[in-house]
């Protein structure tokens, strides 16, 4: 036992393969402890947007929310409030529909505040959202109803003795009406955006890795461009084939399509291009150790791609970083292809921006480097031959 692992032990491969390690416990430990800290308390940078369509009690709601929500709430007319929620500028509407006074007054009958959620985003959104809707209600049960709308109803003409029974039987009479647009189908599909931007950068990493010792195998029997452009072949054939697989396995298991099976394999397969040319630019750049950097890249993609975590909840670093790094195109992209939302254009461009500047790294490298010469026999080299001695 002692030999093998003295055997084990000279060979660099084994050091290396524990360096890797240990790398993972601290490039993981350190990017995901400072990105997600401090993160609850960021929930002032999410917007609610308060769509007053009552006059009367709606004045003293809107009143009370901008005081007391930990949130930004802006008022807006029902269209764009609806256009900045589809676009994620939003995280829910608020809408105070116009016969809300009458539906108090009314006998036997709730009053109904409208809030709508938009389901094509990281699904934290969904859960603080909802209890963000029940807090509201609550509120204005407990404050509007028994505090407020008395002033209302005398203003209305209702004598004053009236008025204050009235408003005393206001009480728990609001509810909650919940709407969500681009409804996603159980967490199954709500993790299909951070699956394949998972598999489709790790697989890349490895692809690149492995592509990587297949050219110094091969160094000095071909030319370091003829290598370069073999590379090239290999990463434009082999993406629309993982990304077929890669698509018609979401379909097979369940998936949400909203956009169609074309739309999605195409759009994995400008993903997984930006993938290759990202993860093998810091090969190229500085050989096996550039692996190390795609380790530190594979942790930042997933803590800021706004999969698991708002990217509105990240403190200003990661948020910035985000915006560099192909799995925030390729997470927005993904939601909207799947569940519905805005178009993907600004996530084809980011992607399509992030691979030509790493195949631009890439070739400036491939140009900086010396040709290897290969070291076969020559000629000129003299061979020795064994002559018999003759008796």
């Amino acid at each position: 036992m002692v030999n093998a692992l003295q055997a084990y032990f000279k060979k660099p491969q084994t050091i290396i393969a524990i360096v890797i390690a240990i790398a993972f416990q601290l490039i993981f430990s350190a990017i995901w402890m400072t990105a997600y800290d401090g993160v609850t308390e960021r929930v002032d940078n999410f917007q609610i947007a308060l769509v007053n369509q009552d006059k009367t009690t709606g004045a003293m709601i809107e009143k009370q929310l901008v005081g007391k929500l930990p949130f930004k709430v802006i008022t807006l007319d029902q269209q764009e409030a609806e256009r900045q929620l589809d676009i994620r500028d939003v995280q829910m509407i608020v809408q105070i529909p116009e016969d809300f006074s009458q539906q108090l007054q009314t006998s036997g009958e709730k009053a109904s505040l409208v809030y709508t959620i938009n389901e094509s985003n990281a699904a934290l959104i969904k859960s603080i959202m909802q209890t963000v809707a029940t807090t509201i209600t609550d509120m204005v049960n407990k404050n509007v109803a028994t505090q407020g709308t008395q002033a209302v109803l005398e203003q209305l003409q209702m004598p004053s003795a009236q008025a204050g029974v009235t408003a005393q039987s206001l009480v728990g009479k609001v509810e909650s009406q919940m709407i969500y647009t681009h409804p996603v189908s159980g967490m199954n599909n709500q993790m299909v955006p951070l699956m394949l931007v998972l598999a489709s950068f790790v697989g890349s990493m490895i692809m690149a890795q492995n592509l990587h010792q297949s050219t110094l195998l091969l160094a000095g029997t071909l030319s370091k461009w003829n290598s370069f452009r073999a590379r090239l072949v290999i990463n434009f054939i082999s993406a629309p084939v993982i990304s077929f697989i890669g698509s018609v396995m979401v379909l097979v298991l369940g998936g949400q399509m909203e956009r169609g099976f074309l739309a999605l394999w195409m759009f994995q397969m400008l993903l997984i291009f930006a993938f290759m040319f990202f993860s093998q630019m810091f090969i190229n750049v500085l050989g096996m150790s550039g692996m190390l950097i795609n380790i530190i890249m594979m942790s930042m993609q997933l803590v800021t791609s706004g999969a698991m975590v708002p990217r509105l909840m990240l403190n200003n670093f990661y948020h910035s970083i985000g915006q560099f790094l192909p799995a925030t195109y390729g997470v927005q992209g993904l939601m909207a292809l799947q569940f519905g939302g805005p178009g993907i254009s600004s996530s084809i461009w980011g992607l399509m921006i992030i691979t030509v500047i790493c195949l631009l790294v890439s070739l400036l490298v491939v140009a900086l480097k010396k040709e290897k010469v290969s070291k076969g026999i020559h000629q000129e080299e003299s061979i020795p031959v064994s002559i018999p001695s003759h008796p």
